[in-house]
């Protein structure tokens, strides 16, 4: 790395410090993560992944996002060898299925995947998506997961409304942190209603596909011209218009996943991007926020 590398690098991390959420424990972490969805499954692709990843950790965004169902494993597992050497440097993240989240699973996955990981303890750990298994059940065990070590705190993934009320009556579920959903300026539905019960009850988001998964959806977020003006005007690409959208309330962690060494550094980037209310103004006229309930966007 040549001086003007590491100069840009510093002044990256900088920008990600200065943009924060807070978790309701106190923890502070950057509004800018790293997903991992599809990562670890081409071998072909292994080395550049690696890479991409310790390129975003020197950047500053830490917390990375995977899952025991990513792979199979297999993101885990490649998750595992990028933080290896440099744990304490990562806020590590994993997500179990609603099939494994009774209490007499719930232990042998998450064993599971921190033997994938290479760590003895997960800094959060999530239910993926809700299940048969009955929340108290699930409570109970990440209860007892939590106690024993082998993680720091743990949420949801994919809950609506109504789950998390049902959630935050259940013994226990008050000491959830977060939950994870879909969320980008093609798919607010959560603006509605969760994102202020989550703000009510101080509970960051985390919002996956924060630059929308593919299609004609994340197409419009590259061709929008309103969306290209606003780029214009502060020099950057289309799509870290609205990653910074994303991350506009400083109460959402966005976990977009970057492969190519671009990608990675303009994830970092759009943390300096401080939208104007005539911006945020301009994007809703063209992406408004809903004015009914919606069902929970899932992919």
């Amino acid at each position: 790395m040549n001086l003007r590398d590491h100069e840009k690098i510093v002044t990256i991390k900088h920008s990600l410090e200065k943009r924060v959420v807070t978790l309701p424990d106190g923890t502070v972490l950057p509004s800018i993560g790293q997903g991992t969805w599809y990562m670890g499954e081409n071998p072909q692709s292994k080395h550049k992944e690696i890479k991409a990843l310790q390129l975003g950790i020197e950047l500053g965004m830490k917390l990375i996002d995977t899952a025991e169902m990513y792979g199979n494993g297999d993101s885990e597992r490649l998750v595992g060898e990028a933080i290896k050497g440099r744990r304490d440097e990562v806020f590590l993240v994993s997500k179990v299925y609603p099939h494994h989240s009774g209490l007499d699973l719930i232990e042998r996955a998450c064993e599971n995947s921190l033997k994938r990981l290479g760590t003895d303890h997960l800094d959060l750990y999530l239910l993926h998506w809700r299940g048969r298994v009955p929340l108290a059940e699930t409570i109970e065990g990440l209860e007892r997961l939590r106690k024993d070590g082998k993680i720091v705190r743990w949420g949801v993934s994919n809950f609506d409304t109504d789950d998390m009320k049902e959630l935050w009556d259940t013994a226990n579920g008050k000491k959830c942190v977060t939950n994870q959903v879909l969320y980008h300026l093609g798919s607010r539905g959560i603006d509605y209603d969760l994102l202020p019960w989550h703000l009510e009850h101080n509970m960051p988001t985390m919002a996956y596909s924060p630059l929308a998964q593919g299609g004609s959806l994340r197409r419009q977020l590259l061709s929008d011209p309103t969306i290209i003006e606003i780029a214009e005007k502060y020099q950057v690409q289309p799509l870290q218009i609205a990653l910074a959208w994303t991350i506009r309330s400083n109460n959402v962690i966005a976990i977009p996943k970057a492969v190519q060494e671009e990608h990675v550094l303009a994830n970092a980037q759009a943390a300096a991007i401080q939208l104007t209310m005539e911006d945020l103004n301009r994007l809703d006229a063209v992406f408004p926020k809903p004015t009914r309930k919606r069902p929970l966007d899932i992919i």
